[in-house]
């Protein structure tokens, strides 16, 4: 509660007070009354000394002059006198009638008579039946004459004391009342420093770290303002610099390409980037969810177990939904020696994987495409050197052309590889130029007439091509029109038709190919433009072709950021196309 320190503070000042004044008041009033109890008894003793010294010079006859003398000494000590004779018979006495004198007791055993005929003074406190109160005597003796003894009351010590307790209880009021506001002033000064800092530590509590305690001296509250201050500043301190490095972790998790994944030692997930999401096809939010609700792949929580338990580094790999392939790595999390949980980072190898697997084709594709020519030559070859057809001119040419042809096909494989090798690397430098649509397609259909008319198909360019224009390299694109233009002539069958056409799609141009030739069967058709694929592999070779055409025709018109595609039908020919942006 608000200002409970300043009221507790408080309380503790005024509960000392009257601790103090209760010890006071107690050790005061007790020592008050013995002293005045002691006081008084002495007093009244030198009185009683000083009345016999004054019975023993007054006092001729005890009977005649005691009575005055008795009567007159009452009145001058405010005490009751009695004069008793040396044989105990009561004289005088001021507290009596004079004529009820004779019927008092006889008093020679009372202590205080005894001890006054004996040692000249005595003192008794008791109760005296004459006048129904308690009484302090004191008797002192006058010679041998007799003993005058002096009495006061008891009630009149008591009210004496009585009064002297008011007084002490009226003090330790006043003493109470005084401390109580002096330790409301105090207390309120003494804890407004400590409002302030609990008001400077809770606006620290609630995150407002450039808070400042403003607290001077050199007390301890003014070093504890201190030492508040400077937490306080390091304190921002740190969660700035902890905000940039997770700001920088985050930017760095964002931007990796490998998805990453922590989990605590219970294999429940504590952290995962974008990578990790896109890679497992997660929400985002997957924190605090089991890794067993994230994936059901057996051998990811295998290897999970298995750094958990036993804190080791682990490389596997494992296939995900969709042909996906990763190459995960565990890591402990070790903090201060104690198990954490694990790290795992994924790499997506799929892409590296699949060019593992091209490669390898590639590699056996290639070894076979070069084996059958180089074997043919081979053969031809030793077959002349042997001499075998020396007799057979006609026939030794027909070798020697059979060598030529293969040789030219051993040739232009290699130099298909080398221009699909140039342009899978990525290097190619292109040159667009604006390139009129019309002018390339007739200079492309002018280049494979001779073959055109050695296969008796005609070609032919549609209309429409006047006007349209692209912007590609001009050597590419004739590269891409003459390739169409020799595969559709190749599978044309004599007295084909095959034509050139293109249309305006955008900011596209489509040209297409048209042939009136076999056609391309349906499951052929996702593999058509693959290295040394070949849909009719004896008929492809023996019309000279590579099988690297269309691959090499889809790689120009990627690189000219166009698409290529086929539509065919078995039986009543094919139609290629592709994209160029329009100029």
């Amino acid at each position: 509660m608000r200002g409970s320190f300043r009221w507790k503070l408080m309380g503790s000042y005024l509960a000392l007070v009257l601790f103090l004044g209760a010890g006071l008041y107690l050790y005061l009033s007790a020592s008050l009354e013995h002293s005045m109890t002691r006081d008084t008894s002495a007093h009244l003793q030198d009185q009683a000394r000083v009345a016999a010294l004054v019975a023993l010079k007054e006092i001729a006859d005890l009977d005649r002059d005691a009575p005055a003398l008795t009567a007159s000494l009452a009145k001058a000590i405010r005490s009751r006198v009695t004069v008793i004779a040396g044989d105990g018979r009561v004289v005088a006495d001021s507290g009596v009638d004079p004529s009820q004198v004779s019927r008092l007791e006889n008093h020679g055993h009372r202590p205080e008579v005894i001890a006054a005929f004996r040692e000249g003074i005595g003192s008794a406190v008791r109760y005296s039946a004459t006048l129904h109160t308690d009484m302090l005597y004191v008797a002192a003796s006058f010679g041998t004459k007799g003993v005058i003894r002096l009495a006061l009351p008891l009630s009149e010590l008591e009210a004496a004391k009585e009064r002297l307790r008011k007084s002490l209880g009226a003090t330790l009021a006043v003493a109470v009342l005084a401390s109580l506001l002096f330790s409301y002033f105090l207390s309120n000064i003494n804890s407004r420093k400590l409002r302030k800092l609990a008001a400077g530590a809770n606006r620290i509590g609630r995150g407002e770290f450039g808070t400042r305690i403003a607290i001077s001296g050199h007390d301890e509250l003014g070093e504890l303002a201190r030492v508040m201050n400077e937490m306080s500043g390091r304190i921002r301190q740190q969660l700035e610099q902890i905000s940039s490095e997770k700001g920088q972790l985050d930017a760095i998790l964002a931007g990796m390409g490998e998805g990453v994944m922590v989990t605590d030692r219970e294999a429940t997930v504590a952290l995962v980037n974008p990578a990790f999401c896109t890679l497992f096809d997660t929400p985002a939010q997957v924190a605090g969810r089991p890794l067993l609700e994230i994936s059901r792949h057996p051998d990811l929580h295998a290897a999970c177990r298995e750094v958990l338990s036993g804190r080791t580094e682990r490389h596997q790999e494992i296939s995900l939904p969709g042909g996906r392939e990763t190459l995960v790595h565990w890591v402990p999390l070790l903090e201060e020696g104690e198990l954490a949980g694990a790290v795992a980072v994924f790499h997506d190898i799929t892409a590296l994987k699949r060019v593992e697997r091209i490669r390898r084709d590639f590699v056996a594709n290639v070894s076979h495409e070069l084996r059958t020519p180089v074997t043919v030559i081979k053969g031809y070859a030793e077959t002349l050197l042997s001499g075998a057809l020396a007799q057979d001119p006609a026939r030794g040419e027909r070798f020697l052309q059979i060598i030529l042809n293969h040789a030219e096909r051993l040739s232009g494989l290699v130099r298909d590889l080398l221009a699909l090798s140039e342009l899978e690397s990525g290097e190619v430098a292109l040159k667009p130029e604006p390139i009129a649509v019309a002018d390339a397609a007739r200079h492309a259909l002018l280049l494979v007439a001779q073959r055109g008319e050695e296969k008796a198909v005609l070609l032919n360019c549609a209309e429409g091509l006047e006007g349209l224009a692209v912007r590609a390299d001009r050597a590419r694109l004739e590269q891409v029109l003459i390739n169409l233009l020799d595969n559709a002539i190749k599978y044309s069958e004599p007295g084909g038709k095959v034509e050139l056409s293109a249309c305006r799609e955008g900011e596209l141009v489509r040209i297409s190919v048209r042939d009136s030739g076999i056609g391309i069967p349906e499951k052929d058709l996702p593999r058509l433009f693959e290295r040394f694929y070949r849909v009719d592999e004896a008929r492809s070779r023996d019309n000279g072709g590579t099988g690297l055409g269309l691959s090499i025709v889809k790689h120009i018109v990627q690189t000219h950021g166009g698409t290529v595609r086929v539509e065919s039908e078995q039986g009543k020919g094919s139609v290629f196309s592709f994209t160029m942006p329009v100029a």
